[in-house]
Parts: C-alpha cells; sequence; structure tokens
C-alpha cells in the first residue's frame, strides 16, 4: 500500500503558489462544493493542518449534516492525503469524482495528525508527540480553534470516524473533547466516535494473528507454531511495560508471518503483497512527501503497543456513543483481535450488549448479498463489514458510507 499524498501535494502548494493564502475559503462550481483549509499553532514549533470540506447535498444545506472528522492511522499517515483521497473524500487519486464519498451525508474535516505528519510540521525535533496524552492535547488547541473560528458547526452534530492507530487516537482525544465540553472550554455538538480496524488493544491483534491465519489456511502447523512463540514474546514484553522492545517484537512478529505466509497482504489477505508493500511497519507507516512521518513513528515507538481500553470503557460510562467496526479480511487489526479485547471492557452494560444477536445489513436493497453485521446496544455498537480490509471505505465504499449515516442517525 502506498500513501497516496500526491493529489494533496499537488492541489495544495500549487494554489498557495497561485496566492492563495491558508485559511482562503474557496467557492469551487456548484458541483464542487466549498473547501477551506489552514493551519494551527498547537504548540511552540508544533503546527497541525487541517482540510474542510462542506456537506454537498442537493436537498439539505450543510447545517442540516454532520460535521465528521477523520482520523488516519500509522502514527504518520496522513488523513488529507489517504483518507481524503483514497477512502472518502469527493475525489479518487486520479481527481474523478467518487461515486461514494461521505460528502454527501457530512462536511468532511481531514486533519494530518500527529504533529509531523502529512502537511503537520514541527520546526524542531524535540517538538513530535510522544504519547497519546500529547496527541489528545495537541487536537483539542485545533478543534477549540477551529469551532470558535467556524461557529456554525459548533451545534452541528459532530463525529470522529478513524482508522488503524487513528482509532487509538481518536479514543483519547474523543474522551478528552467530551471534558472540555463538560467544562465548558470547547463549543461542539460532539456526537461520537467511530473505531475503524483500530489499534486499541495491540497485544490482542498480534495473539489472534496465528489462530486467525490457521483458520483460512494460510499457516500449516509448524507456521502457527512458530508465529505463536513470536507472539508469546510480545505478550511477555507488553507484561513487563517494555514498549519499545514490544513494538520491535511486533515487527519481528510480522516478519515471521510474511516467510510463513509467502507474504501475505496484512491489509487484505485475499491480495498478495509486493515486497515493498509491506515497507517497515504497517498500519499506514509510510513516508510522507515531507519526509517526517518515520519521525512521528519512530517518537511515538513507546506508545506504540500501549492498550487503551480503559479509554474506551471512560468514554462509555461517560455516555458517548462509541461505535467499532472492522473489515473481515484485515489481518493487521483481525475482527477476533477486536472481538477479545472488547470481551475485557469493564462497562456496566457490556452483558447485554453480548447477548444480543447481530443484525444482517445490505448495502443494495435490491440485493440479497449480505454487506455486513451489527449489534448495537445504548451507546455502543459493533459492525462486522464483510468483504473489506483494513481500508473498509476503499475496499465496500457502498456499506461504509451507510454505516456512516447509520452511525450520524440519518437512517
Amino acid at each position: 500500500m502506498e500513501l497516496a499524498l500526491g493529489t494533496s501535494a499537488t492541489v495544495l502548494p500549487l494554489l498557495l503558489l497561485l496566492g492563495l493564502s491558508t485559511g482562503t475559503v474557496i467557492d469551487w462550481p456548484a458541483e464542487e462544493g466549498k473547501e477551506v483549509w489552514d493551519y494551527v499553532t498547537v504548540r511552540k514549533d508544533a503546527h497541525m493542518f487541517w482540510w474542510l470540506y462542506y456537506a454537498m447535498n442537493p436537498c439539505k444545506n450543510f447545517s442540516e449534516l454532520p460535521l465528521v472528522m477523520w482520523l488516519q492511522g500509522g502514527p504518520g499517515g496522513s488523513s488529507t492525503g489517504f483518507g481524503n483521497f483514497e477512502e472518502i473524500g469527493p475525489l479518487d487519486s486520479d481527481l474523478k469524482p467518487r461515486r461514494t464519498t461521505w460528502l454527501q451525508s457530512a462536511s468532511l474535516l481531514f486533519v494530518d495528525n500527529p504533529v509531523g505528519t502529512g502537511f503537520s510540521y514541527v520546526n524542531k525535533s524535540d517538538a513530535y508527540a510522544r504519547d497519546l496524552d500529547m496527541v489528545a492535547s495537541d487536537m483539542l488547541v485545533l478543534l477549540k480553534t477551529f469551532f470558535d473560528c467556524h461557529k456554525e458547526f459548533q451545534t452541528v452534530p459532530f463525529y470522529i470516524f478513524s482508522e488503524s492507530y487513528g482509532g487509538k487516537m481518536a479514543a483519547g482525544i474523543g474522551l478528552e473533547l467530551h471534558k472540555a465540553i463538560q467544562q465548558g472550554t470547547i463549543q461542539c455538538n460532539f456526537g461520537g466516535v467511530a473505531l475503524g480496524d483500530s489499534w486499541i488493544s495491540p497485544i490482542n491483534s498480534v495473539l489472534s494473528w496465528g489462530p486467525y491465519l490457521y483458520s483460512v489456511s494460510l499457516l500449516d502447523d509448524q507456521g502457527l507454531v512458530e508465529v505463536s512463540q513470536i507472539a508469546e514474546q510480545v505478550l511477555d514484553a507488553v507484561n513487563k511495560e517494555h514498549y519499545v522492545e514490544a513494538t520491535q517484537l511486533w515487527g519481528k512478529a510480522e516478519m515471521v508471518i510474511e516467510q510463513n505466509t509467502d507474504g501475505v497482504n496484512f491489509y487484505n489477505i485475499l491480495t498478495k503483497s509486493t515486497p515493498m508493500a509491506t515497507m517497515e511497519s504497517s498500519l499506514e507507516f509510510t513516508q510522507s512527501h515531507v519526509g517526517q512521518s518515520a519521525s512521528v513513528f519512530q517518537n511515538m515507538e513507546g506508545d506504540f503497543m500501549k492498550p487503551v481500553i480503559s479509554v474506551v470503557d471512560e468514554l462509555l460510562e461517560a455516555g458517548v456513543n462509541v461505535t467499532v467496526y472492522n473489515g473481515q479480511l484485515d489481518l493487521i487489526v483481525d475482527t477476533m483481535g477486536q472481538e477479545a479485547w472488547m470481551r475485557k471492557l469493564k462497562w456496566a452494560e457490556l452483558p447485554k450488549f453480548n447477548k444480543l444477536k447481530w443484525k444482517a445489513l445490505y448495502s443494495d436493497p435490491k440485493s440479497s448479498e449480505t454487506s455486513a453485521f451489527v449489534k448495537s446496544y445504548k451507546n455502543l455498537s459493533f459492525y462486522w463489514i464483510l468483504r473489506a480490509g483494513h481500508m473498509v471505505p476503499s475496499d465496500q465504499g457502498d456499506m461504509a458510507l451507510k454505516m456512516m449515516r447509520m452511525v450520524t442517525q440519518q437512517e
């Protein structure tokens, strides 16, 4: 997988060279809608970039539709690049209109975070974020600035959707945002978080890799033994809270899997990785066009394997809506691992959630082909997205759009 930064890297600087400053609102022809972007200095020497598209719906004004912020993974994957042009934005990487863009049902806010990702940048090497607390703190500075400057969105339902490591960040950001709203420091109509193929409990993913691959005939007996052995080493490091070592062993576990599966694609087990596609680490960790995403990942290395199940518990206890969704064919954050960490939740309503039967969903009302299953109780929902890998909107655009509309209470 390659991070699709080429499009945004071309469009934005070109507009800036033409004399359009950041923060300029561009009124494109009606069919293309309205956009605005800007930088926020979230800390000394730390500057975060955001890019907003106002919703385009023939029947509704943007103020009648929700605002969705999309957070990419990595840490170091660009939201304005990959999430925008490869997944849910109005145009694809060839600058052709995307039929399943989420823009038809929501305004979209793409943010390059942590600082150093995509168009976001730092002036000094010690300004990179090093843990989830700093990531959340930076984002709250950005969100306060955004909602203060764009008061038209203060009453619009606001949701944080995410993918991969972005889900871990979304959980931490969501909790701090809820607290800030309670304290009155941010004016925002917070609707909840959606955690997609999310790195909430890394060890549960690693421990399930072997059984999952074995069950789909991508490991033999000996391969299962080798993968299980390295997974136990990762578990031991996590239990000892040796998180940097755990991150390094995680990378080693991926290599063991590649050797035993003839290079399975961690993002979709039914496709084949090219030798370069796996890169130094998965979870959308790639070199960005500004060359800083490797530094973003390295600075977060000690935080990478830490679980945040307790943060999800706090969100649920606070009454914040939490949606978990996962692609059936994802390996890096497989569904088995997601189900495993959800069983560890201490939320009082979890037993009732667990007893529910799931409901089938169909992206095409004229077809009997099942697109997903969903289970929902009070403020927790789980979506099993069929025939999708790690990047759900890329693989199953219609179902992803339907899910977003359900989460944001549009259907």
